[in-house]
C-alpha cells in the first residue's frame, strides 16, 4: 500500500503543480491530498509541503482546523458555478444535463460550511 499512496503523491504533486499555473485547476486541493498520500508513504514529503512557504499555510490551515480562506471558498463556488452553465450547454441529452449543477452544488455546500480562518 506504501507504494500505492506514494504514487498517488506524485501525481497530485503534479496536479498540483498544474493548478498553480492553470487558472481553472486547484491546485491546493491536490497538495492537501498528497500530504495526506505522503503522511502514509513518505513523511519527509509530507513536511516538504507542510513547510513549502506559498503551499504550506493553506494545506496545514485545512489538514488541522479544517480552514479554507474566503478567497478560497470564492475562487471555488465562482469555478463551479461556470463549470455547472458550461455543461449546461455543452451536455445536450436533458437528464445529464443537470448532473454537473447537481455535483457542484453538493460540492459548494461542502466548501461552503467550512470555517473561514
Amino acid at each position: 500500500m506504501r507504494w500505492i499512496y506514494l504514487v498517488a503523491g506524485l501525481i497530485c504533486v503534479g496536479l498540483g503543480i498544474a493548478g498553480t499555473i492553470l487558472p481553472v485547476m486547484p491546485g491546493v486541493l491536490f497538495f492537501i491530498i498528497a500530504a495526506v498520500c505522503f503522511a502514509r508513504s513518505n513523511p519527509v514529503w509530507e513536511a516538504r509541503i507542510m513547510n513549502h512557504p506559498k503551499i504550506g499555510p493553506p494545506v496545514r490551515a485545512f489538514r488541522e482546523r479544517g480552514v479554507i480562506a474566503p478567497a478560497g471558498k470564492f475562487a471555488a463556488v465562482t469555478g463551479m458555478a461556470l463549470g455547472s452553465v458550461a455543461g449546461w450547454f455543452l451536455i445536450h441529452h436533458t437528464i445529464w444535463r443537470y448532473a454537473p449543477a447537481a455535483l457542484c452544488l453538493v460540492c459548494a455546500a461542502y466548501v461552503l460550511t467550512r470555517p473561514s480562518r
